[in-house]
């Protein structure tokens, strides 16, 4: 008995035409047989969340490092609430929920400890320069499973790859993704810096609320129905422009009063050195970074790729174990 041709039945029985149906997957990179119970997306799904990757991202920062207390966001739980409101926008449009969820879950496998922090010390040190979408693809092609990689399909890479702003993903599910992405962050940040006491409730712009809700409950529940209203039996994902403006404008208050904020200031100055630190040591002592990382080296790829290559997979716990143990060999 083959399960997934009888679930490839469904999805083209009552899926929307302007869904990516699972039969029509423009494949991996290298041939496998398909599997006779998962679709070639569910494959994928699972494939990223018994990753080492994937496992990493519940001890990486999202906006607070080492937070005191237990409720603040990691980037694990970042990644599964933008897997949960892009699969409910998702099912409501009738398009693929298997690939929007495996985008999701595998869109952020590439930042760095300390957040953007993190990422934003790498991209200076690299040459050619590093973002997290593209690490994210890198791992899941070049550094997973000791360099085979997951071999995902086409549609998936191409969702996570095009998931940040300026991305054009070729896939309905993908564009779900990179706005469930942005509902996501805006609105957990929201609750996350008043519960740092770095804002109050009262501190967000009443103009923006008025439109747009009085929680974040409320701002997550409005944004996607919304997003269903306007993109039901369309071929695109669209947001009412005044209120993506205004969601955009919230965004803006946010980097203007949480991210760049003073109070993570003095911190961000200390990670930032020890990342520095970090590579400075292992670009001396190369010999002490793993295997599974400068193998990339016997493919042509430089030194300094691989370092970077390490250091955007440790965790914020572990990079700074790491820094406390060699630091007395700086």
């Amino acid at each position: 008995m083959n399960i997934r041709l009888k679930k490839e039945a469904i999805e083209n029985e009552i899926l929307s035409e302007f869904a990516v149906k699972s039969i029509n997957s423009l494949g991996r990179a290298k041939y496998e047989e398909e599997c006779n119970i998962r679709t070639c997306f569910q494959r994928d799904r699972d494939r990223i969340i018994h990753s080492k990757a994937f496992r990493r991202l519940m001890h990486k920062t999202q906006v607070f490092i080492s937070p005191e207390g237990d409720h603040f966001r990691t980037r694990m739980t970042h990644t599964l609430e933008v897997a949960q409101i892009a699969r409910t926008i998702a099912s409501a449009l009738f398009l693929n929920k298997d690939l929007t969820e495996a985008i999701a879950l595998g869109h952020d496998l590439g930042h760095t400890p300390f957040g953007h922090l993190g990422e934003d010390v790498l991209n200076e040190i690299l040459e050619e320069g590093f973002e997290h979408n593209k690490q994210s693809v890198r791992i899941v092609e070049k550094i997973e499973k000791n360099g085979l990689g997951l071999n995902l399909t086409k549609e998936v890479l191409d969702g996570i790859l095009n998931h940040r702003g300026k991305g054009k993903p070729s896939t309905l599910e993908g564009k779900i993704v990179q706005i469930s992405d942005k509902i996501a962050y805006i609105n957990h940040d929201i609750d996350d810096a008043i519960r740092a006491g770095i804002l109050k409730y009262s501190d967000l712009p009443k103009e923006y609320l008025d439109i747009l809700g009085k929680s974040p409950k409320e701002i997550i529940n409005f944004l996607i129905k919304d997003i269903i209203k306007n993109s039901y039996n369309k071929d695109n994902i669209i947001m009412t422009k005044e209120i993506k403006a205004c969601m955009y404008k919230l965004r803006k208050f946010l980097f203007d009063n949480v991210y760049t904020t003073e109070v993570l200031s003095e911190e961000r100055k200390n990670y930032k050195f020890m990342l520095n630190e970090l590579y400075e040591y292992y670009f001396k002592h190369f010999e002490k970074v793993p295997e599974e990382f400068t193998n990339i080296c016997k493919l042509g790829e430089s030194k300094e790729r691989a370092i970077c290559d390490y250091i955007a997979g440790m965790t914020d716990r572990y990079a700074i174990k790491t820094y406390n143990n060699i630091k007395k060999d700086f």
